[in-house]
Protein backbone atom coordinates (compact mmCIF):
# COMPACT_ATOMS: atom_id res chain seq x y z
CA UNK A 1 0.00 0.00 0.00
CA UNK A 2 1.43 3.42 -0.95
CA UNK A 3 2.41 5.76 1.86
CA UNK A 4 -0.27 8.25 2.86
CA UNK A 5 0.63 11.93 3.06
CA UNK A 6 -0.94 14.56 5.27
CA UNK A 7 -3.51 16.80 3.67
CA UNK A 8 -3.59 20.50 4.48
CA UNK A 9 -6.70 19.90 6.58
CA UNK A 10 -4.97 17.14 8.56
CA UNK A 11 -1.89 19.30 9.09
CA UNK A 12 -4.14 21.95 10.61
CA UNK A 13 -5.96 19.40 12.76
CA UNK A 14 -2.75 17.99 14.25
CA UNK A 15 -0.95 21.33 14.40
CA UNK A 16 -0.42 21.21 18.17
CA UNK A 17 1.62 18.02 17.77
CA UNK A 18 3.38 19.07 14.60
CA UNK A 19 4.77 22.23 16.24
CA UNK A 20 6.41 20.22 19.04
CA UNK A 21 10.22 20.35 18.88
CA UNK A 22 11.58 17.59 16.62
CA UNK A 23 8.13 16.11 15.94
CA UNK A 24 7.05 18.03 12.80
CA UNK A 25 5.20 16.76 9.73
CA UNK A 26 7.36 13.68 9.23
CA UNK A 27 6.45 12.11 12.55
CA UNK A 28 2.80 13.01 12.13
CA UNK A 29 2.89 11.10 8.84
CA UNK A 30 4.38 8.12 10.69
CA UNK A 31 1.25 8.13 12.86
CA UNK A 32 -0.97 8.54 9.80
CA UNK A 33 0.54 5.38 8.27
CA UNK A 34 0.68 3.37 11.49
CA UNK A 35 -1.42 0.27 12.10
CA UNK A 36 -1.89 -0.70 15.73
CA UNK A 37 -3.74 -3.34 17.70
CA UNK A 38 -5.47 -2.72 21.03
CA UNK A 39 -6.34 -5.91 22.90
CA UNK A 40 -9.04 -5.22 25.48
CA UNK A 41 -11.52 -2.36 25.26
CA UNK A 42 -12.12 -1.92 28.96
CA UNK A 43 -10.77 0.90 31.11
CA UNK A 44 -7.21 0.86 29.75
CA UNK A 45 -8.22 0.24 26.15
CA UNK A 46 -10.83 2.98 26.13
CA UNK A 47 -8.39 5.54 27.51
CA UNK A 48 -5.53 4.55 25.21
CA UNK A 49 -7.69 4.25 22.08
CA UNK A 50 -9.24 7.68 22.36
CA UNK A 51 -5.87 9.43 22.61
CA UNK A 52 -4.30 7.42 19.79
CA UNK A 53 -7.27 8.03 17.50
CA UNK A 54 -7.35 11.72 18.42
CA UNK A 55 -3.59 11.93 17.78
CA UNK A 56 -4.06 10.68 14.22
CA UNK A 57 -3.00 7.01 14.14
CA UNK A 58 -4.15 5.80 10.74
CA UNK A 59 -5.60 2.36 11.52
CA UNK A 60 -6.67 0.77 14.79
CA UNK A 61 -7.87 -2.80 15.36
CA UNK A 62 -9.82 -3.49 18.56
CA UNK A 63 -10.17 -6.94 20.12
CA UNK A 64 -12.67 -7.80 22.87
CA UNK A 65 -15.29 -10.53 23.18
CA UNK A 66 -17.14 -8.97 26.13
CA UNK A 67 -20.30 -6.89 26.11
CA UNK A 68 -20.73 -3.59 27.94
CA UNK A 69 -22.15 -3.91 31.46
CA UNK A 70 -23.51 -1.12 33.62
CA UNK A 71 -20.66 -1.57 36.10
CA UNK A 72 -18.18 -0.82 33.29
CA UNK A 73 -19.47 2.73 32.81
CA UNK A 74 -17.63 4.01 35.89
CA UNK A 75 -14.30 3.83 34.07
CA UNK A 76 -14.71 2.66 30.44
CA UNK A 77 -15.23 6.06 28.90
CA UNK A 78 -15.99 5.09 25.28
CA UNK A 79 -19.17 3.28 26.34
CA UNK A 80 -22.42 4.98 27.36
CA UNK A 81 -25.66 3.94 29.03
CA UNK A 82 -27.28 3.01 25.71
CA UNK A 83 -24.37 0.64 24.93
CA UNK A 84 -25.12 -1.78 27.78
CA UNK A 85 -25.38 -5.25 26.22
CA UNK A 86 -23.45 -4.21 23.09
CA UNK A 87 -20.05 -5.74 22.29
CA UNK A 88 -17.30 -3.44 23.59
CA UNK A 89 -15.51 -3.24 20.23
CA UNK A 90 -18.70 -2.16 18.46
CA UNK A 91 -19.48 0.44 21.12
CA UNK A 92 -15.92 1.79 21.14
CA UNK A 93 -15.75 1.94 17.34
CA UNK A 94 -18.85 4.13 17.22
CA UNK A 95 -17.37 6.55 19.77
CA UNK A 96 -13.96 6.63 18.10
CA UNK A 97 -15.43 7.32 14.67
CA UNK A 98 -17.21 10.33 16.15
CA UNK A 99 -13.87 11.48 17.53
CA UNK A 100 -11.93 11.12 14.26
CA UNK A 101 -13.60 9.90 11.07
CA UNK A 102 -10.22 9.77 9.26
CA UNK A 103 -9.07 6.75 11.28
CA UNK A 104 -9.93 3.25 10.07
CA UNK A 105 -11.31 1.18 12.95
CA UNK A 106 -11.42 -2.63 12.69
CA UNK A 107 -13.08 -4.90 15.27
CA UNK A 108 -12.55 -8.52 16.29
CA UNK A 109 -15.21 -9.77 18.68
CA UNK A 110 -13.58 -12.97 19.90
CA UNK A 111 -10.62 -14.28 21.88
CA UNK A 112 -7.52 -15.17 19.89
CA UNK A 113 -4.86 -17.81 20.49
CA UNK A 114 -1.12 -17.54 19.84
CA UNK A 115 -1.36 -18.57 16.19
CA UNK A 116 -4.17 -16.10 15.58
CA UNK A 117 -2.09 -13.29 17.06
CA UNK A 118 0.98 -14.24 15.05
CA UNK A 119 -1.01 -14.11 11.81
CA UNK A 120 -2.59 -10.79 12.73
CA UNK A 121 0.38 -8.98 14.25
CA UNK A 122 2.82 -9.57 11.38
CA UNK A 123 1.11 -6.81 9.37
CA UNK A 124 0.95 -4.31 12.25
CA UNK A 125 3.36 -1.73 13.66
CA UNK A 126 2.59 -1.91 17.39
CA UNK A 127 0.37 -3.65 19.95
CA UNK A 128 -1.18 -2.38 23.18
CA UNK A 129 -1.92 -4.96 25.85
CA UNK A 130 -4.96 -3.66 27.73
CA UNK A 131 -6.09 -7.08 28.98
CA UNK A 132 -6.87 -8.02 32.56
CA UNK A 133 -5.23 -11.41 33.05
CA UNK A 134 -1.74 -12.88 33.08
CA UNK A 135 -2.43 -15.62 30.54
CA UNK A 136 -3.45 -13.13 27.84
CA UNK A 137 -0.48 -10.88 28.63
CA UNK A 138 1.98 -13.74 28.27
CA UNK A 139 0.46 -14.87 24.97
CA UNK A 140 0.61 -11.33 23.57
CA UNK A 141 4.18 -10.92 24.80
CA UNK A 142 5.24 -14.14 23.06
CA UNK A 143 3.46 -13.24 19.81
CA UNK A 144 4.95 -9.75 19.71
CA UNK A 145 8.49 -10.86 20.49
CA UNK A 146 8.27 -13.69 17.97
CA UNK A 147 7.03 -11.32 15.26
CA UNK A 148 9.35 -8.45 16.21
CA UNK A 149 6.45 -6.11 16.99
CA UNK A 150 6.66 -3.50 19.79
CA UNK A 151 4.29 -4.10 22.72
CA UNK A 152 3.08 -1.58 25.30
CA UNK A 153 1.78 -3.45 28.34
CA UNK A 154 -0.39 -1.84 30.98
CA UNK A 155 -2.35 -2.98 34.04
CA UNK A 156 -4.43 -1.30 36.74
CA UNK A 157 -6.22 -2.45 39.89
CA UNK A 158 -7.41 -0.72 43.07
CA UNK A 159 -5.31 2.48 43.24
CA UNK A 160 -2.28 1.03 41.45
CA UNK A 161 -1.04 0.71 37.91
CA UNK A 162 1.96 -0.52 35.94
CA UNK A 163 3.46 0.14 32.53
CA UNK A 164 6.16 -1.61 30.49
CA UNK A 165 7.37 -1.20 26.91
CA UNK A 166 8.80 -4.17 25.03
CA UNK A 167 10.71 -3.47 21.79
CA UNK A 168 12.05 -6.70 20.23
CA UNK A 169 14.07 -4.82 17.59
CA UNK A 170 16.18 -3.43 20.43
CA UNK A 171 16.41 -6.83 22.11
CA UNK A 172 14.74 -5.42 25.18
CA UNK A 173 13.60 -7.41 28.19
CA UNK A 174 10.09 -8.78 27.74
CA UNK A 175 7.04 -9.21 29.94
CA UNK A 176 7.96 -12.83 30.67
CA UNK A 177 11.16 -11.59 32.33
CA UNK A 178 9.02 -10.25 35.18
CA UNK A 179 5.77 -12.25 35.03
CA UNK A 180 7.51 -15.43 36.15
CA UNK A 181 8.16 -13.82 39.54
CA UNK A 182 4.65 -12.87 40.55
CA UNK A 183 2.44 -15.54 38.97
CA UNK A 184 -1.30 -15.47 38.39
CA UNK A 185 -3.00 -13.62 41.23
CA UNK A 186 -6.53 -13.72 39.79
CA UNK A 187 -7.21 -10.19 40.94
CA UNK A 188 -10.14 -8.52 39.23
CA UNK A 189 -12.01 -5.25 39.54
CA UNK A 190 -15.03 -7.19 40.83
CA UNK A 191 -13.27 -8.33 44.00
CA UNK A 192 -10.58 -5.69 44.37
CA UNK A 193 -12.14 -2.58 42.87
CA UNK A 194 -10.43 0.09 40.79
CA UNK A 195 -10.51 3.89 40.89
CA UNK A 196 -11.74 5.34 37.61
CA UNK A 197 -8.93 7.85 36.92
CA UNK A 198 -6.23 5.23 37.58
CA UNK A 199 -7.12 3.31 34.41
CA UNK A 200 -7.21 6.64 32.57
CA UNK A 201 -3.69 7.51 33.75
CA UNK A 202 -2.23 4.14 32.73
CA UNK A 203 -4.14 4.02 29.43
CA UNK A 204 -3.02 7.53 28.53
CA UNK A 205 0.57 6.58 29.35
CA UNK A 206 0.25 3.54 27.08
CA UNK A 207 -0.88 5.85 24.27
CA UNK A 208 2.05 8.20 24.93
CA UNK A 209 4.55 5.34 24.93
CA UNK A 210 3.04 3.99 21.72
CA UNK A 211 3.51 7.33 19.95
CA UNK A 212 7.08 7.62 21.22
CA UNK A 213 7.98 4.11 20.05
CA UNK A 214 6.27 4.48 16.67
CA UNK A 215 7.85 7.85 15.96
CA UNK A 216 11.23 7.29 17.68
CA UNK A 217 10.41 10.38 19.69
CA UNK A 218 11.86 10.96 23.13
CA UNK A 219 13.09 8.15 25.37
CA UNK A 220 11.05 4.95 25.34
CA UNK A 221 10.38 2.99 28.50
CA UNK A 222 12.24 -0.21 27.58
CA UNK A 223 13.94 -2.42 30.20
CA UNK A 224 11.89 -0.67 32.88
CA UNK A 225 8.74 -1.33 34.87
CA UNK A 226 6.90 1.83 35.90
CA UNK A 227 4.61 1.52 38.92
CA UNK A 228 1.97 4.13 39.78
CA UNK A 229 0.56 4.59 43.30
CA UNK A 230 -2.65 6.58 43.18
CA UNK A 231 -2.80 6.94 46.97
CA UNK A 232 0.36 9.05 46.98
CA UNK A 233 0.25 10.16 43.31
CA UNK A 234 3.81 8.91 42.80
CA UNK A 235 5.66 6.82 40.23
CA UNK A 236 8.47 4.35 40.86
CA UNK A 237 10.63 2.99 38.06
CA UNK A 238 12.44 -0.34 38.33
CA UNK A 239 15.11 -1.63 35.98
CA UNK A 240 14.12 -4.92 34.33
CA UNK A 241 17.21 -6.92 33.33
CA UNK A 242 16.85 -9.32 30.45
CA UNK A 243 16.43 -12.73 32.06
CA UNK A 244 19.14 -15.07 30.76
CA UNK A 245 16.83 -18.09 30.95
CA UNK A 246 13.73 -16.36 29.53
CA UNK A 247 12.00 -18.70 27.09
CA UNK A 248 10.66 -15.75 25.07
CA UNK A 249 13.46 -13.23 24.63
CA UNK A 250 16.75 -14.92 25.59
CA UNK A 251 17.33 -16.84 22.35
Amino acid sequence: MPKKHLTTEQAMRYNRQIVLPNFDLDKQEVLLNAKILIVGVGGLGCAAAQYLVAAGVGEVTLIDNDNVEKTNLQRQVLHGETDVGVNKCVSAKASLEQLNSDVKINVIQKRLDLDDYLNLIKSLDLVLDCTDNLTSRNILNQACYQSGTPLISGAAIRMEGQLMSIVPQQRSACYACISAYFGEQNLSCIESGVMSPVVGIIGAMQALEAIKVLCHYGQSNINKLMMFDGMTATWQTFKVPKKASCEVCSS
